[in-house]
C-alpha cells in the first residue's frame, strides 16, 4: 500500500486527498477535521484561481 502511494504525483495526489477514505488508525479530533477542511477549501479555491487565469489568457 505504501509504495502504490508512492507512485501517484501531481493531479492524482490532489484529487485523491478529497476521496480517500477514513483511516481507523488515524487519530480522529476536531482540529485535525478543520486542518482538513481548511485545506481542501484552500485547494480548490487555488485550482478555480489557475482554471480563471488560463481561460483569462486564452481569451486574450
Amino acid at each position: 500500500m505504501e509504495n502504490q502511494e508512492k507512485s501517484k504525483s501531481g493531479v492524482g495526489e490532489v484529487f485523491s486527498y478529497f476521496f480517500r477514505k477514513n483511516d481507523p488508525d488515524r487519530p480522529n479530533n476536531f482540529n485535525l477535521k478543520a486542518m482538513h477542511t481548511i485545506n481542501k477549501i484552500s485547494i480548490l479555491m487555488f485550482l478555480i484561481g489557475v482554471v480563471m487565469v488560463i481561460i483569462k489568457l486564452s481569451l486574450r
